[in-house]
């Protein structure tokens, strides 16, 4: 099927096949532009043209997918001037009756700045100059926030990725949704694990990774493991990594951005993953439970669907240092066993993933 979505990278058109549909958001100076423009991103999917397909499946972490939906139950032409590759005419199917194609909606979150976050993101936009940020989102988060409700309430069945995100579509979007977690590669860590049993079984120090950036919080970890004089290995890198870097004691080691075997090795050498941060489901520490690794999570968001405290991990309460030197103190790395761990986490597998999925759209169809 045909992928539409408003910009797409040339990496990422080749490793899809050409199967990529954009607009004029793909092209200067609008793509210079792109995460300015939420609007428009909102008006690009709501003009699109989808009445020829049986189903529409859109997948929303920034929240303008889901405005793709059909005009009326009855069939429809491509618009003229469309941007379409003609080698997406022999994807696209034709309905035989004239039924209006079912939406369903993969919600990664209500948009973070418009709902849950916007007060984090209004302390911290990530784009500078800052005050200009901060004066865009003040002006326009109220007209977005409606025109996002408004598509929400077009979206025929909702999912959610998470018990955590589920709560919130209702809370945000008054609409009911079932939870189906994202697809995790937990082979690759599990696989590690069993071949390489000694690495498990001498386990040492912490391990985080994930973008350095500041709602991920991994600061938290690094202070916690300065103060307790505990070993950290941090993983990956982003825009604020030179400043964990100056934060970072002697026993506090980056490794900028790794293999997938690496990281494979990092997790299942570690006694327990540190996840500080607050996220709506979290592919990280699900990969770490993968390679048999316990978790010590922020008690928040995605995290309270896969942490069983004493079984494959435990929780700090509070988004502080001094929580998580608390939990540090009580974790008892002996009291885990790494293959349980590792048995419990291939429920969050790609194959699981899309046997649930199919089996919803199955069942909606």
């Amino acid at each position: 099927a045909p992928i539409y979505t408003s910009y797409c990278s040339d990496e990422w058109r080749h490793r899809l096949h050409g199967k990529v549909v954009t607009g004029y958001l793909q092209r200067p100076p609008f793509r210079q532009l792109r995460k300015f423009l939420p609007l428009l991103r909102q008006w690009w999917f709501a003009g699109l043209d989808l009445n020829n397909f049986n189903l529409i499946i859109s997948i929303t972490g920034n929240g303008e997918a889901k405005f793709a939906h059909s005009k009326s139950p009855h069939l429809s032409q491509p618009r003229s001037g469309t941007d379409r590759s003609p080698r997406l005419s022999s994807i696209k199917p034709q309905l035989s009756d004239m039924k209006r194609p079912l939406h369903i909606s993969y919600c990664h979150t209500p948009v973070h700045f418009y709902w849950r976050h916007y007060k984090e993101y209004l302390n911290n936009p990530g784009f500078k100059p800052v005050w200009l940020a901060r004066l865009g989102l003040k002006a326009l988060v109220g007209p977005l926030k409606r025109r996002d409700y408004a598509a929400a309430q077009k979206v025929d069945h909702f999912i959610a990725n998470s018990s955590h995100i589920s709560s919130d579509i209702k809370k945000y979007y008054n609409r009911d949704s079932v939870a189906i977690y994202p697809p995790v590669n937990t082979s690759a860590f599990s696989h590690l694990s069993s071949i390489n049993p000694h690495l498990s079984q001498s386990r040492k120090g912490f391990v985080t990774w994930g973008r350095h950036v500041p709602m991920k919080r991994i600061d938290i970890a690094i202070k916690a493991c300065n103060q307790l004089k505990l070993p950290l290995t941090v993983i990956g890198s982003g825009p604020i990594t030179d400043e964990l870097k100056k934060l970072a004691g002697p026993r506090v080691t980056f490794t900028g951005r790794v293999s997938d075997e690496e990281l494979a090795k990092l997790a299942v050498s570690a006694e327990a993953f540190i996840f500080p941060s607050f996220e709506d489901f979290g592919i990280a520490p699900v990969e770490a439970l993968a390679a048999g690794t316990p978790v010590i999570a922020y008690k928040a968001g995605g995290a309270l669907d896969y942490i069983i405290p004493g079984k494959t991990g435990d929780f700090f309460t509070e988004q502080t240092v001094e929580s998580l030197v608390a939990a540090l103190h009580t974790f008892k790395p002996l009291h885990y066993d790494h293959a349980k761990i590792s048995r419990f986490a291939e429920k969050f597998s790609a194959q699981n993933f899309h046997a649930d999925f199919t089996t919803f759209i199955k069942d909606k169809m």
